[in-house]
């Protein structure tokens, strides 16, 4: 195996492991909108828009569980998808390579809005602001982009 056939699996486990923990955490939240089957004080919606958790439930489960499921499984099947391709801001490149980008951008901008929100940092808000990071970096490795140029 080629080195940069490696960091495409990277990229392709990273969202793997992404989607799953967001599916599971969005379904509990629509399921408990109150929070309370996670441990999660309603307190913590003081600050935001939102009454429930039910909101930011639909919104973890789609923009960060099924989003990332998608694009994972397009890194390793090549799937055409016509409205991926219209939203794709690189031509010269394969479209869930940039939805990949654009997934690094959504955990950045959900763990910041989440810190703003509570005005407190935990451990766990830096471990995913990293993986955010970490999704970028890894998918403008130029290996990377190598594999999924068109």
């Amino acid at each position: 195996m080629k080195q940069s056939e490696g960091r495409s699996w990277l990229l392709i486990l990273m969202h793997g492991i992404l989607g799953l923990g967001a599916i599971v955490g969005g379904v509990i939240l629509i399921m408990d909108p109150s929070g309370s089957m996670v441990n999660l004080p309603e307190s913590l919606l003081k600050n935001s828009p939102f009454a429930s958790f039910l909101f930011p439930g639909i919104i973890l489960l789609l923009v960060l569980g099924v989003m990332p499921i998608m694009i994972a499984i397009s890194l390793f099947r090549y799937v055409h998808c016509g409205q991926g391709e219209r939203l794709n801001l690189y031509s010269d490149r394969y479209w869930a390579w940039t939805f990949s980008l654009y997934t690094g951008f959504a955990l950045i901008i959900w763990i910041m809005v989440q810190v703003y929100w509570i005005q407190d940092v935990s451990i766990i808000h830096l471990v995913y602001f990293a993986w955010g990071v970490s999704i970028q970096v890894v998918t403008l490795l130029p290996a990377v982009q190598r594999i999924y140029s068109k």
